[in-house]
């Protein structure tokens, strides 16, 4: 088995055909290629926009009916209880139709030692032959497609609300590093930036990348959460805790829009008190998340008030006179979308390294 560079001519995956099926002399076994993550970012840095807009689409072939999307399946391990390994399958019809799994883990111990909590890989299926015919490094796409969905949704809610001049983020990751990314890519900025995060290190380190690509916000490192909730327009949760943890309804008197990205931040008591969009509301609605346990709380959905496909159709209105809360659980067909636009964008410039006989027993009968 070997790999051949990338070629001279462009040698494009052939699109999937619509309507009838292919006749038996058009299938073939596509070729394989691997994606390694320094080609995904070569491909979507500066691309924040575009991004966003790929994300939008798959959100609404989502709400259309047009995806598979079945629920996540967790790896856990006794002896590991804060770690996992996530698998998310899906389909995504529309021009980028594909079929594919993203296999994600989180170790969060992998923090102590200097190396980011998640690594992921992104299989790419030829929705006629089923055949794979990519392997992506997908921490990059994933980080990207969360972001773009931060992005969008910070861009929506905020329609008819004052210019929000200061952003929060709780939590300084790598999440955190790609929400602040694209808000700045899709026309964002700030006059002030409040970080919080447990880890006073991870805090200093955030705050050192927003002095050095944020020239326009002041930075300002808030010891608990409260000041920085109580005094940003846009509030962003990106942590790894896995129960609630803020639980004052009282300190989003300011009616904030708040990027609920991680999941488990919010007390119920505070979604009751907001108005709640999700990406996905059977999806959203599991594994423990803050949703999942107000619904648990109230026996019923009544406080999630639509999805962000519903707000950008119009079929949802978002008032500006209330806190408003974006809990997404992550959709793999976002990460199908982003993943299936690199390739293509690769393709079409003839740089996919290809895996010549990945395949092998390509004969019926030998």
């Amino acid at each position: 088995m070997t790999v051949t560079q990338p070629q001279s001519q462009p040698q494009p995956h052939p699109q999937p055909l619509s309507g009838p099926a292919r006749s038996p002399e058009d299938i073939r076994v596509p070729p394989f290629a691997v994606v390694p993550g320094r080609q995904v970012r070569q491909v979507l840095d500066g691309r924040e926009s575009t991004v966003t807009d790929v994300v939008e689409a798959a959100y609404q072939l989502h709400a259309a009916g047009r995806t598979v999307n079945p629920a996540s399946t967790f790896l856990r391990f006794p002896d590991r209880p804060a770690s996992r390994i996530i698998a998310l399958p899906a389909s995504l019809s529309g021009d980028a139709h594909v079929d594919g799994l993203k296999w994600i883990s989180s170790f969060p111990a992998n923090i102590t030692a200097g190396i980011p909590r998640a690594s992921a890989v992104l299989i790419l299926n030829d929705p006629v032959t089923g055949y794979p015919f990519a392997c992506m490094e997908s921490s990059v796409i994933s980080a990207a497609r969360t972001a773009a969905s931060a992005a969008s949704a910070a861009g929506r809610l905020s329609r008819g609300r004052p210019r929000a001049s200061r952003v929060g983020f709780i939590g300084t990751g790598l999440i955190a590093r790609y929400i602040h990314t694209y808000l700045r890519g899709t026309g964002w900025s700030f006059d002030h930036i409040g970080v919080h995060d447990r880890s006073a290190d991870s805090a200093a380190g955030f705050r050192l990348y927003l002095e050095q690509t944020d020239r326009d916000g002041r930075v300002t490192v808030h010891s608990d959460p409260e000041q920085l909730i109580r005094t940003s327009d846009v509030v962003v949760f990106a942590t790894v805790a896995s129960t609630p943890h803020i639980t004052e309804p009282a300190w989003f008197d300011h009616h904030p829009v708040v990027l609920h990205i991680s999941l488990r931040d919010l007390d119920p008591r505070i979604l009751l008190s907001a108005t709640n969009i999700v990406d996905d509301a059977d999806h959203c609605l599991r594994a423990q998340t803050s949703p999942h346990l107000t619904e648990q709380l109230t026996g019923n959905r009544d406080f999630v008030h639509g999805t962000l496909a519903d707000v950008m159709s119009g079929r949802v209105s978002v008032p500006t006179d209330r806190t408003v809360i974006f809990s997404p659980f992550g959709l793999g067909v976002l990460d199908l979308a982003v993943g299936k636009y690199v390739y293509d964008r690769l393709a079409r410039a003839g740089e996919l390294s290809i895996v010549e006989d990945f395949f092998d027993e390509l004969g019926r009968y030998g």
